[in-house]
């Protein structure tokens, strides 16, 4: 979040309302004070939905106000109706801090001028140390234009009881994976519970296996418009996910089951495995959610290991007011322990490599698994082109549910491509 002094904005959008949870606000009432002696205040636009994560949010405000005398002024906005108004308050209106998407969608502000450059901030602090797999993330040209927040690691998720009742091991390499599959299947499971119906559970393996066999520059080339589609490189990344799916790999007709359908599947120990975000946990009954454990996507080149790491991120709008005293509260927000207890409820995992340890152990086999990343993308409809990662994303499905239609998918993908990017 963010600080700074000067006049309170009174406009309607940066008036402060009770937030989720009838969160109490804090108010800029009272007489105009002389310039020399203006109400230190800052106002944040928080979007978090959940009740509990707001709560905290108001409690270290709180707290950064009895350490400073800066009145936080939040304003809670509903997660999907942020999405429309910050592109109108961060040409008109803006608030010293908001929340909002790392990665590409961080970019297209970024290039219009409308977040401010924080890399005094993050050198200040000495955040490139913790942050070094996730900087990359809110970084454009070497700079930096926001913090990461919590983070949701992508791999394949398991049931503990139900890989020692069957005998089977988390495959860790490629041929270890395809061995993996014959015993699932021959134990009655279906090795991967994969459902593509919401579309971006297929982008997610894609992005897997690319980052598994090109590494990470290649797959942020390609999600920049700086790659083609049709490249010899990504030809090893359908041959594996085609040697999958015609192994018998994946759910019989994928696309009717959306992602807690197919996570449903797992939690009745129909399945051994499901490639997902950390959050697949939700789908999982109570009474198994102690078994359900992490494994990284199994190593495929010898290369570095590179994950999909999808994180939001807070920031300073270029026209806030009050830049300084932002910079001052992100600074005490962005404390380990403070973020740790703002991402607590919400299940997300810390970007800080120095996060405490979390009361949950998925979080924190999380944690472990990320100190051996060398770098994270963000998930493929956050990395490249909108438009791009619509077309992508029906692609990947498509491929999921029929690979002989490759060639065509592909092209169909250049295409995009060439007419977005001008390529």
């Amino acid at each position: 979040m963010k600080s700074e002094s000067s006049r309170a904005i009174l406009s309607r959008r940066t008036l402060l309302k009770a937030g989720a949870g009838g969160l109490a606000a804090s108010t800029l009432g009272g007489l105009a004070a002389p310039a020399i002696a203006q109400p230190k205040s800052i106002t944040v636009i928080n979007d978090q939905g959940n009740a509990n994560a707001v709560a905290a949010f108001a409690k270290i405000a709180q707290d950064f106000k009895a350490q400073t005398g800066i009145d936080v002024v939040i304003n809670n906005v509903a997660h999907e109706a942020n999405k429309t108004a910050i592109r109108n308050y961060l040409v008109a209106g803006a608030p010293d801090i908001c929340f909002w998407f790392s990665g590409n969608r961080m970019k297209a502000f970024v290039k219009r001028g409308l977040f401010d450059d924080i890399s005094d901030l993050i050198q200040h602090e000495n955040l490139s140390s913790p942050l070094a797999v996730t900087i990359g993330s809110v970084t454009v040209d070497g700079k930096q234009y926001g913090l990461p927040m919590g983070g949701t690691l992508w791999g394949n998720f398991y049931l503990k009881d139900v890989f020692e009742k069957n005998n089977l091991t988390p495959p860790t390499t490629w041929d270890e994976t395809l061995a993996y599959v014959e015993k699932a299947k021959s134990a009655g499971l279906t090795p991967f519970a994969l459902g593509t119906k919401e579309l971006w559970p297929a982008a997610g393996l894609f992005d897997e296996f690319n980052l598994r066999i090109n590494g990470l520059e290649k797959h942020l080339a390609l999600m920049d418009g700086k790659m083609s589609y049709l490249d010899p490189s990504l030809t090893a990344v359908f041959d594996h996910w085609e040697q999958l799916i015609k192994g018998g790999a994946f759910l019989d007709n994928a696309t009717s089951y959306g992602w807690q359908e197919a996570g449903a599947v797992l939690g009745q120990k129909k399945a051994g495995m499901m490639n997902l975000g950390n959050f697949l946990s939700y789908a999982i009954p109570d009474a198994s959610k102690s078994s359900l454990t992490f494994a990284p996507f199994p190593k495929i080149a010898d290369i570095g290991r590179f994950e999909d790491f999808s994180v939001d991120s807070v920031h300073i709008p270029a026209n806030a007011k009050n830049k300084d005293l932002a910079r001052q509260f992100l600074a005490f927000f962005y404390k380990p322990e403070n973020l740790a207890a703002y991402l607590q409820p919400t299940g997300n995992i810390s970007p800080r490599s120095d996060a405490p340890p979390s009361d949950d152990p998925l979080i924190n086999q999380a944690l472990e698994s990320l100190k051996s990343v060398q770098g994270t993308s963000q998930y493929y409809d956050r990395d490249t082109d909108p438009d791009l990662a619509q077309v992508g994303l029906n692609g990947f499905q498509e491929f999921a549910a029929k690979p002989e239609r490759r060639q065509q998918i592909l092209e169909s993908l250049e295409a995009a491509r060439k007419r977005i990017f001008k390529a």
